[in-house]
């Protein structure tokens, strides 16, 4: 067939059709392939277009132009896609089979057009109670329907408004459902309210709508908007402040916005209680109003603890106390373990930290064990699931995460444990404290009350939280909280290879393989090229570990990689493993331009308070219902349902970032590290990664590269005020 010229198909056209079928759509861009079929067309065609809600059945009218692909052949590409509901009962039926309304499959789609004919929607939209009269639909499923049909229309409603100013994205939906009926003229008035309200819309996104709705470059709204997002990326990096010249400056740059008017700007948002300026070393900083007021806060509550000296269990003999827990745990302690436990039993407050190995879980069990035996209400809580698991394991007391210890209310929005409503305990423990950041060691220390004692775990060599803050570090650094730093490797924990070598990285050595006679449990795969680095970590996974070693490869080996991004990312790694470990799923859905299916491993991606899912939690996929647009994980013991529309806020988790691996243990851990993650190679981050191994670490990689990140300790320190209100507390009290 001859190709027609370009000019050819760049003229205009018109195609009206019915969709026979959706070939491929994304929710997140509303990029959409069809098969229309077209009056005097014997074969469907194709059509590539942008629309925010569609489905097979409807009638789609399309302006633009024909062209000839390589490899798909000749398509028609829209430059405008509108889509009308079906108006033939076929059509009808197909639509509503689609699963495009909630609670309508393939089953209850025939069966209400055998009884309403082409007054379908007529019925659905005036008169929903008829629906009742068909048999299997009741008053749920009804509800279901048309909370679905209401949705639809608004969210394409403002679909066609956002479209009309160059947006295409999924997030109508949770526009609609946070802004409702006034979305459109919300969004209008401060189409930076988007960036500020709703997840995965960022403020270039909704700088770009505020251009299109002729919000002038320079005008103080976007300026205001500009250096809040400044700060908030600086926060994203894990600062609390950021300096006020850096700030501007960078806003400067971006934006192209005179330095005065951003000056202005920042006082407004300071009068708006946007952000706070304050000093740290002298040198003037910007903090996004939240940051600033947990940072103050900590030091508030840590003060307030400090305030009666004496731990509410009273004076201790150490000498007996120590003999006695020796003789009901059945262990000997060494020295350094005997003045630890002194310090934690003479103190209110104490921090605990040291590598794997050096005994911080037998302290932790001796410290509790002589507690116990004084009658004090004792709490134990982690910042993760796995962690708080880990903890009763260890202890056999109870052991929660730190979001459920302060019980959130999904009625009020908030958790129920504050200053005002204390926690009922003694004495809290918190463990794999490195990864709590200083909102929500805000909230936890605001829940403790006065009179409780309070004993912080965690390695601070490993990575700071992914939140702002760098609470563990600073607290150490502070002259107010007396601190045990134990380094001591026992006999039982130096036999393993993985322990050795998490110290030797720590110190500035390479790591090296398990020795002939020793425990087989660290091994190091050399090779310097990134596709066949990629290639054996999932032969790996997929095959030589669960072979050699008799473990899942889905839920025991876990590969830890340094980036998201590129060949050895966990994007692509997720996908690879994905079609080995689970290439015929029961069942799969696709949104956000990702595919689930049931069997899959997860990890949601923030805190979902509502749904008490917290950001890192890994789970896996158990059920999914096209018909009801769910999907179910199971995370622990704990089934979580999605909408399908929900489905952004997780991810493939058979391969994660080592940052989300904090406060996780897995049996088995596989390391890809190449040269081509130089930006993220740093000492912490491969201590880190082999710390999170219990049994096997697999090293896979450029020697080079291991090279780069065991040298590099050039961490950047985070910018926190912290330790300075600590010090300066001290001094006044």
């Amino acid at each position: 067939m001859k190709t027609p010229g370009a000019n050819a198909l760049q003229q205009s056209e018109r195609l009206t059709g019915s969709i026979e079928r959706v070939t491929f759509h994304s929710d997140e861009t509303g990029f959409c392939v069809l098969k229309v079929k077209v009056t005097g067309q014997r074969e469907p065609v194709s059509v590539l277009g942008t629309a925010a809600v569609i489905g097979a059945g409807e009638t789609v009218e399309a302006v633009g132009y024909w062209r000839v692909d390589a490899n798909h052949g000749r398509q028609f590409q829209a430059r405008q896609l509108i889509s009308v509901a079906p108006n033939t009962p076929e059509g009808i039926e197909r639509y509503l089979a689609s699963g495009m309304l909630r609670g309508i499959g393939v089953h209850f789609a025939k069966v209400l057009v055998e009884n309403f004919g082409l007054e379908v929607f007529d019925v659905i939209e005036n008169d929903p109670e008829r629906l009742g009269t068909i048999r299997g639909i009741g008053p749920k499923r009804i509800a279901r329907i048309i909370s679905s049909w209401v949705e639809q229309k608004k969210v394409r409603e403002i679909m066609v408004f956002l479209h009309s100013h160059g947006i295409g994205t999924s997030r109508a939906v949770r526009i609609y459902r946070l802004y409702g009926d006034y979305a459109i003229a919300k969004v209008s008035e401060n189409p930076y309210c988007l960036a500020r309200d709703i997840r995965g819309i960022g403020f270039r996104t909704a700088d770009e709508l505020a251009r299109r709705l002729g919000i002038a470059q320079t005008s103080l709204i976007r300026a205001q908007a500009g250096i809040s997002y400044v700060l908030s990326e600086f926060a994203d990096e894990g600062n609390c402040a950021t300096p006020t010249d850096e700030a501007i400056a960078k806003a400067e740059k971006m934006l192209e916005i005179p330095k005065a008017v951003l000056e202005v700007a920042v006082e407004r948002e300071i009068l708006d209680g946007q952000i706070v300026a304050d000093e740290i070393s002298g040198r003037a900083c910007l903090y996004l109003a939240a940051l600033y007021y947990a940072e103050v806060g900590v030091v508030n509550s840590i003060t307030r603890l400090l305030e009666r000296d004496q731990p509410p269990w009273g004076e201790i003999d150490i000498e007996r106390a120590t003999a006695w827990v020796e003789s009901e745990n059945g262990l000997l302690l060494s020295q350094s373990q005997r003045n630890s436990l002194g310090i934690a039993l003479t103190s209110k407050i104490v921090v605990i930290t040291g590598g794997p190995g050096v005994g911080k879980t037998t302290l932790i069990n001796s410290l509790i064990t002589i507690l116990g035996r004084k009658r004090v209400r004792i709490m134990l809580c982690a910042p993760t699931g796995r962690a708080a698991k880990r903890m009763f394991e260890t202890t056999g007391l109870p052991a929660k995460t730190i979001h459920r210890t302060l019980e959130f209310d999904p009625v009020s929005g908030d958790y129920k444990h504050c200053r005002e409503r204390p926690l009922a305990c003694d004495v809290l423990v918190v463990d794999e404290t490195s990864m709590v950041d200083v909102v929500l060691m805000n909230r936890l220390l605001a829940a403790l009350p006065s009179s409780a004692a309070l004993c912080i775990v965690g390695d601070v060599d490993q990575l700071p939280s992914v939140g702002p803050g760098n609470v563990l570090g600073d607290l150490i650094a502070s002259p107010q909280v007396r601190t045990v730093r134990l380094t001591e490797i026992f006999r039982q924990a130096s036999e393993s290879t993985i322990i050795q070598n998490a110290h030797r990285i720590n110190s500035g050595q390479m790591p090296v393989e398990s020795k002939a006679g020793t425990k087989k449990d660290f091994y190091i795969v050399e090779s310097d090229d990134p596709i066949e680095i990629q290639r054996r970590v999932i032969r790996l996974v997929a095959e030589r570990i669960p072979a050699s070693f008799g473990l899942d490869p889905i839920h025991q080996v876990q590969v830890l990689t340094p980036m998201n991004r590129a060949g050895l990312g966990t994007r692509a790694l997720n996908l690879l493993l994905q079609a080995r470990l689970n290439p015929d799923p029961v069942a799969s859905m696709e949104r956000f331009g990702n595919k689930y299916c049931v069997g899959d491993k997860v990890l949601q991606l923030n805190n979902n308070y509502q749904k008490e899912v917290f950001n890192g939690d890994i789970g896996f996929i158990v059920s999914i219902d096209p018909e009801e647009q769910k999907l179910v994980v199971l995370f622990d013991s704990n089934h979580v349902s999605y909408d399908f529309s929900e489905t952004d806020e997780l991810s493939l988790a058979y391969a994660t970032s080592i940052h989300k691996s904090q406060g996780s243990e897995y049996p088995a851990v596989v390391i890809p590290l190449a040269t081509q993650h130089y930006t993220m190679l740093e000492r912490r981050l491969l201590y880190t990664a082999v710390t999170r191994a219990k049994e096997l670490v697999v090293l896979v990689g450029d020697p080079r590269a291991v090279a780069m990140a065991v040298k590099n300790r050039r961490a950047q320190s985070r910018i926190t005020g912290l330790t300075q209100r600590l010090t300066d507390a001290s001094m006044k009290s």
